[in-house]
C-alpha cells in the first residue's frame, strides 16, 4: 500500500472531515518531528507512515463492536498508534496505558495539540492501572506475547469485551501455544497494510478452569 493508496483508504471507510484530516496531518507531522528526540517508530517506516502506522491503527475500527458510551483500552500506547489514530476518527473514549515518561509527555502533548476530548492517558504500568471495568475493547500493538498480555490485562476484559490485536504471519501459531491455558472465541483477520500481518480479535477470553 502507497502513502497515496493509504489515504484514499482512509477517505473511502470514514467519514473523514476537513477537521478530522487536519488533525491526522498534524499528528503525522508531530510524530515524525519528534522522531528526532525520541525513537517513536521505526526508522524504516518513516517514508510510509499513513500505511504503516495510520491505516495499520485505523483498520481496527472495522472490527470494533458500536459504540456503547463505553472504553477503548489502548495497552503500550507508546506513539500513539493506535489509540491517538482511534480517538481522531471515532467517538470512543480512549484510554492510552504508556509506562515510558517520554511518551507520556508526547501522548499528552498530542491531546491537548488535537483537542481529543475523547482520549487521556494512564501514565503508569499496566499492574497500576485502576479503572472502571470491564472495558469495551482493549488493543494492543505490539505490546507483548500474547500469553503475557492475556495475564496482565484480563482483568479489565468482560464477557462481552472485544480484543483488537495486530499480529505478524506467526499470529495462528502464538493462539495455538496459548490456547492450553486461555479460552475464548477467536478468529483472525487479514491485515490491510501487509499481507503477512493479520489482526486477532477475541471474545470471552479468559484463563481455563475460570468462569
Amino acid at each position: 500500500m502507497t502513502e497515496d493508496e493509504a489515504r484514499a483508504w482512509l477517505s473511502d471507510r470514514f467519514d473523514v472531515s476537513r477537521e478530522t484530516w487536519e488533525r491526522l496531518e498534524s499528528y503525522v507531522a508531530s510524530l515524525l518531528e519528534e522522531m528526532q528526540h525520541q525513537n517513536l517508530i521505526a526508522a524504516s517506516t518513516r517514508d510510509h507512515v499513513w500505511a504503516r502506522h495510520i491505516v495499520d491503527s485505523a483498520q481496527l475500527l472495522l472490527h470494533a463492536p458500536p459504540e456503547d458510551g463505553g472504553i477503548w483500552l489502548d495497552l503500550g500506547s507508546g506513539a500513539g498508534l493506535p489509540g491517538i489514530v482511534i480517538a481522531i476518527l471515532s467517538d470512543w473514549q480512549t484510554g492510552l496505558v504508556e509506562s515510558r515518561k517520554g511518551r507520556i509527555g508526547f501522548l499528552c502533548a498530542m491531546i491537548e495539540k488535537l483537542s481529543l476530548a475523547n482520549a487521556g492517558v494512564h501514565g503508569c504500568r499496566l499492574e497500576s492501572l485502576d479503572m472502571a471495568v470491564p472495558v469495551s475493547v482493549i488493543s494492543a500493538r505490539a505490546f507483548a506475547p500474547l500469553d503475557r498480555l492475556f495475564e496482565k490485562a484480563v482483568r479489565f476484559s468482560g464477557g462481552e469485551t472485544i480484543w483488537l490485536l495486530p499480529k505478524g504471519k506467526n499470529c495462528q501459531n502464538e493462539l495455538q501455544q496459548v490456547r492450553p491455558d486461555w479460552q475464548g472465541v477467536f478468529h483472525v483477520e487479514q491485515s490491510v497494510t501487509d499481507p503477512e500481518s493479520a489482526i486477532l480479535v477475541g471474545r470471552s477470553v479468559r484463563k481455563r478452569g475460570k468462569r
